[in-house]
């Protein structure tokens, strides 16, 4: 008998068509138990877009309602749970972009008028927040059971709004309205469970219930969503094995191919390392690793973002936090960290148990490159067309010991930036060569300290050593005359590397590279 093949569910949110249709899924009911065992009524979980939230969430909705035959064979079908049905209102605010105040107020009541003509409510306020409340205490009382709220994406009309501050106010002043039901509303309610990017403190969800339980750091729900190392080799053999045969490869080699590009997200102090889902299943669908993570978000939004903040790109990128603190970041802090953690950019990385803190990370090659495009051209939009050539003969020059052709590609690089679009200061110029350096690949390393000062620029390879100085709006020679001056190559003297010292000068009137002065001379 043929065996059957294994169909991905991309993009399949709802557990009853993914059941029904025989779609892969990976077990994650253990966590469904693990919720109702904790006794607790409000949770919270936070993880990037396209993680599986929303297939989770979908999950709870099942059970509760005590649909026992979608879980035939996993997990939860083999535990004690009495399989009694509870009325579930599903508030899925996934469904709109909310570009304009109106639509909150659309999705709201397309919901709001299924609940009230299932269970039979006459509509005598219009008012949503009241609309809410009246649904929940009639729902517990039709079905004789407390409520259980499925919150999907409850921050969606406010992480599409961070700079809109008109529309931003109004969605926050709606959404406080009717998430303040949850504690007024408590004794009709068994559970609330909320999903989102990030957590928004001043919303009443986070300052009202005392009792919420934010799992989104908890080691023990680490590996609620997405696909840890022993899920993608028990589940996902038949795609791994059809890839490597399309890569000419053996299969640990294709492993190791997904693990560099989709691997490396860790959620909590002692959590697996996590495979970003959405990638996995359209790579091993389609059998051929891509970008696909990148293809679904706004990188280039976030690139801007920290493009306008004016940070230092290398540090905000290798920055270690106390795990409290992290975990009490929403995207309203100023540190643009929080954003780049709650939206997948960055991720935890190691963890030191003394301090209690963690330092993060990018979590793979695929995150990696892509978000590296964009904040380049976040600082630089070059012409099409010239920029492949350039980067090969930066690299070339780089790895062949060759400054000046270095030099020549990234004076062609910048001569590319269109005359509108200005790099505000040195920092945003410093920026744009480390984030340059590390897309092709090169071992670069911006403000190295010294004893005597800072190294704008430190480049290694195998064979060379270049220690650059930038000035903006200053001389190649002044720059040149700082490297030596401060001995900034002391530390190299006894390797057996060229050493290569480069004084750079970058003109904020050109938005060009106006000269630079390497020693030794190569001429």
């Amino acid at each position: 008998m043929e065996e059957k093949k294994v169909r991905y569910p991309i993009g399949q949110q709802d557990f009853k068509t993914l059941r029904e249709r025989e779609l892969l899924y990976i077990d994650k009911t253990v966590y469904v138990r693990k919720i109702v065992d904790d006794g607790g009524q409000y949770f919270f979980l936070a993880r990037p877009r396209r993680f599986g939230k929303s297939l989770f969430l979908s999950t709870l909705r099942y059970f509760f309602e005590g649909r026992r035959d979608l879980f035939n064979g996993l997990y939860i079908d083999s535990t004690d749970w009495d399989w009694v049905a509870y009325p579930v209102l599903h508030l899925d605010l996934n469904t709109d972009r909310y570009a304009d105040p109106g639509m909150l107020d659309g999705v709201l009541d397309r919901l709001f008028r299924g609940w009230e003509e299932k269970y039979e409510i006459e509509v005598k306020d219009e008012n949503f927040s009241q609309r809410f409340s009246t649904i929940i205490e009639s729902a517990h009382k039709k079905a004789g059971r407390p409520v259980v709220i499925l919150v999907d994406e409850y921050d969606k009309p406010l992480v599409g709004n961070l700079n809109k501050d008109k529309n931003f106010d109004h969605y926050r002043s709606k959404l406080a309205s009717i998430y303040s039901n949850f504690k007024s509303s408590a004794e009709h309610i068994r559970l609330v469970f909320l999903t989102g990017v990030s957590r928004f403190s001043m919303l009443s969800v986070f300052s009202d219930l005392n009792n919420l339980n934010d799992i989104s750091f908890d080691d023990e729900f680490a590996d609620i969503c997405g696909i840890t190392e022993k899920e993608l080799l028990s589940n996902f053999r038949e795609g791994i094995g059809t890839l490597a045969a399309k890569r000419r490869e053996n299969y640990d080699e294709t492993c190791n191919a997904l693990k560099l590009n989709y691997d490396g997200y860790r959620f909590a102090a002692e959590g697996s390392d996590i495979y970003n889902p959405w990638s996995v299943l359209n790579c091993l669908q389609k059998s051929r690793i891509g970008a696909y993570w990148n293809a679904t978000g706004a990188a280039t939004v976030i690139a801007d973002a920290l493009r306008d903040a004016n940070i230092d790109i290398e540090y905000t990128l290798n920055a270690k936090w106390d795990l409290a603190d992290l975990a009490g970041l929403d995207l309203l802090n100023a540190d643009p960290t929080a954003l780049l953690y709650q939206t997948g950019y960055l991720t935890i990385g190691d963890y030191d148990f003394k301090s209690d803190s963690v330092r993060l990370k990018i979590p793979n090659e695929e995150v990696r490159k892509g978000f590296f495009n964009d904040l380049l051209n976040a600082y630089l939009r070059p012409k099409k067309g010239t920029v492949k050539s350039i980067i090969e003969g930066i690299m070339d020059g780089i790895k062949s010991g060759e400054p000046e052709k270095m030099m020549r590609n990234l004076d062609a690089y910048f001569a590319g930036i269109p005359y509108d679009l200005k790099l505000q200061n040195e920092n945003n110029f410093h920026n744009v060569i480390y984030v340059l350096m590390t897309l092709i690949g090169i071992d670069a390393k911006a403000e190295v300290h010294t004893s005597d000062g800072r190294i704008d620029l430190l480049i290694e390879t195998s064979n060379f050593i270049y220690v650059i100085e930038l000035k903006y709006d200053g001389t190649p020679g002044e720059a040149l005359c700082q490297i030596c001056e401060k001995q900034y190559d002391r530390k190299f003297l006894t390797d057996d590397r060229k050493i290569f010292k480069i004084g750079v000068s970058f003109s904020s009137e050109t938005r060009r590279i106006e000269g630079w002065e390497i020693y030794p001379s190569i001429y």
